[in-house]
């Protein structure tokens, strides 16, 4: 008899995380809808591995109707998700009061509203198999404010607070939830980064150990272990202390261009 393959559904697929979770799970062998704004990347993506069942669905997840008709297309020709993962993200360094208000509102979009319009059309079909995880790609960022980072340390403490809520609602209708917050994740993400960053993954070792965390329907896990430490320690210090630390730490600079996931 075949083993039960996987059918996995994952936003901003084309590069960093996403595309590290694609790798991951082909090597699962689990079936593929693939969303990200690049066609071109997720067409070449499913070149490569010409054995595996890939559905690709170029979108911006900022459009919710086309996620929409990606998830119904999805479930029309494999079924429900048996896992949903909305990686898609974004930073932008941006300052109040520089005129930077259209880029907070981008990060926003993009990382927190876009998260839950790529749930909505798979919660129906979920709860009536009542199965299924839901996962969402949360930060360490999100723990605290991070100067220079304000857009995207609000928007990742926002999608935190949204899976936290998310998970004790879905539970009774036997749908898991996941949350994931990564901390620094070698990609065309963190690239840009003008500074040190503690403990940086390979996107690949990251993509494993999450694919193993969602299989095991861990409620939140941070990868590397150590920034897991640091979260938690930040999470305590008394805002004097973090104050003073924060104000003479590197910060992400405002940047013309988009860090996309």
């Amino acid at each position: 008899m075949n083993a039960v393959r996987l059918k996995v559904f994952i936003t901003g697929a084309s590069s960093g995380i996403g595309l590290a979770l694609a790798e991951e799970y082909v090597k699962r062998g689990a079936v593929l809808g693939l969303v990200a704004r690049r066609a071109d990347a997720l067409a070449a993506f499913a070149a490569r591995h010409p054995q595996s069942s890939i559905s690709i669905y170029p979108a911006d997840v900022r459009d919710a109707d086309a996620l929409a008709d990606a998830a119904r297309r999805f479930i029309a020709e494999h079924g429900a998700a048996d896992i949903v993962i909305a990686n898609a993200g974004m930073s932008r360094g941006a300052l109040t009061g520089h005129g930077d208000l259209d880029t907070f509102r981008t990060v926003m979009d993009v990382n927190y509203f876009g998260m839950v319009a790529t749930f909505e059309p798979f919660v129906e079909s979920m709860t009536a198999a009542r199965r299924g995880t839901l996962v969402g790609i949360a930060s360490v960022a999100g723990v605290r404010g991070l100067p220079g980072g304000g857009a995207y340390s609000a928007s990742k403490s926002a999608v935190a607070k949204y899976l936290e809520a998310l998970r004790v609602e879905m539970r009774p209708l036997g749908v898991s939830v996941v949350t994931i917050a990564p901390g620094y994740v070698r990609s065309e993400m963190t690239a840009h980064n003008p500074y040190r960053m503690p403990f940086l993954m390979d996107a690949d070792r990251f993509a494993a150990k999450t694919a193993d965390a969602i299989a095991r329907k861990v409620r939140y896990a941070t990868f590397p272990w150590q920034m897991r430490i640091a979260g938690m320690l930040m999470h305590m210090l008394p805002r004097r202390v973090y104050d003073a630390l924060a104000e003479r730490a590197p910060r992400k600079p405002r940047t013309p261009h988009a860090n996309d996931e």
